[in-house]
């Protein structure tokens, strides 16, 4: 891999969600959510074990009822290698159900838990437990007050607002393991609410943008806001919210960080979109590889380039590379040709070889430490 982007972090306080370290320059954390129904014990727990093997560092479930809690008790027993975030919402018993079951977060927004004594019930269970909370604020579901206030435009004052208002909450019982998220679905919105925020509290930030829409839409409008929240050094936790399979949102997620060259992991592909002078169908190739090499966290560049303009450059700078020739393409590995080229309609096996063989060598001669950009 190429050598991580130093990029000048937001200085901020350290929490713990379980034993994930969040804030003060620790690796931004990837979260997503499971889009099942709690009830369903068995579908969630499925849908957990496959965010974990995509490499997600958090899970949030939404825990609405107390039948709900009483499934994520069962579900928490079995999950133990991801931490699990339960959303609530109105509700403070479901909060104290869902920590006295183990939760390592609960994702609240103190403000519509109720009155003084419930909100000091749910913190107090927090601090007895030693688990961290979330405010998440979001433009589709603020205070009515502030709707009112704002005459129903969720700009980034509103969002600013109501943050603010819950962090109070918080500092007047005198807890501060908690984060915070000021989404909107519009990325200039959702940017301003993140910097305004900056520049006002310690605490880590979840970033992300609230229900950014399907795959190809939501990924390019996610890529937009976080990428440059990112690249100023604001963000903590990160989760890409999409109409889809969850595992796509930690694929897009991880994406998103390597290409800021902020955290690697699995691969980055690096492939041209094929015209006239490609010797294979670069786009069969990139994408049958994409699919069979999924299961791969090991980070490293492939390059898959259809011919010899940019191919061979392209082999140097990666850990594996093809460059496209009549018949048969030339291979390069860490940047030196092999002597044995490979015949064309043989690419996509021969590169999932050699990528197997180079994950399992580089995991077994280093220890698994995510990377991340400097303080």
């Amino acid at each position: 891999m190429n050598k991580i982007t130093n990029i000048v972090r937001r200085k901020s306080t350290r929490i713990y969600i379980g034993n994930v370290p969040i804030g003060d320059g620790a690796p931004i954390a990837v979260q997503s959510m499971v889009n099942t129904r709690t009830t369903n014990v068995l579908e969630t727990i499925t849908q957990i074990n496959a965010l974990k093997k995509a490499g997600v560092d958090i899970v949030r479930i939404s825990i609405p009822t107390m039948d709900a809690a009483e499934a994520f008790r069962v579900i928490k027993r079995q999950i133990t290698n991801v931490p699990l975030v339960a959303d609530i919402h109105f509700d403070y018993r479901i909060a104290l159900k869902a920590a006295e079951y183990g939760a390592e977060c609960l994702r609240i927004n103190p403000g519509n838990i109720g009155n003084d004594k419930r909100i000091r019930a749910v913190v107090h269970c927090a601090q007895d437990k030693n688990i961290s909370i979330r405010i998440g604020v979001n433009s589709g579901s603020l205070e009515r007050d502030l709707q009112k206030k704002y005459d129903g435009n969720p700009t980034e004052y509103v969002l600013l607002e109501s943050a603010m208002r819950q962090v109070d909450i918080l500092d007047k019982l005198n807890f501060h393991q908690f984060k915070v998220s000021v989404k909107s679905s519009d990325v200039q919105i959702t940017m301003k609410a993140y910097r305004a925020l900056a520049s006002k509290i310690d605490q880590p930030l979840h970033i992300g943008l609230t229900e950014a829409g399907a795959l190809r839409n939501g990924t390019v409008k996610s890529a937009i806001a976080l990428g440059f929240l990112l690249n100023e050094g604001i963000g903590d936790t990160i989760r890409v919210s999409l109409a889809t399979d969850p595992v796509e949102e930690v694929k897009v997620a991880f994406d998103i960080l390597r290409a800021l060259k902020i955290r690697a992991h699995g691969i980055n592909f690096i492939a041209c979109p094929g015209c006239a002078r490609q010797e294979f169908n670069v786009i069969n190739v990139v994408n049958a590889l994409e699919e069979k090499v999924s299961d791969i966290t090991t980070p490293m560049d492939v390059s898959i380039i259809g011919c010899v303009v940019n191919g061979p450059g392209e082999a140097l700078k990666s850990t594996i590379g093809v460059a496209g020739a009549h018949n048969k393409s030339g291979i390069y590995e860490d940047g030196i040709r092999q002597k044995k080229r490979c015949d064309n309609i043989s690419i996509v096996e021969e590169l999932e070889r050699r990528i197997r063989a180079k994950s399992k060598l580089l995991s077994e001669n280093s220890h698994p430490v995510s990377h991340t950009m400097n303080k």
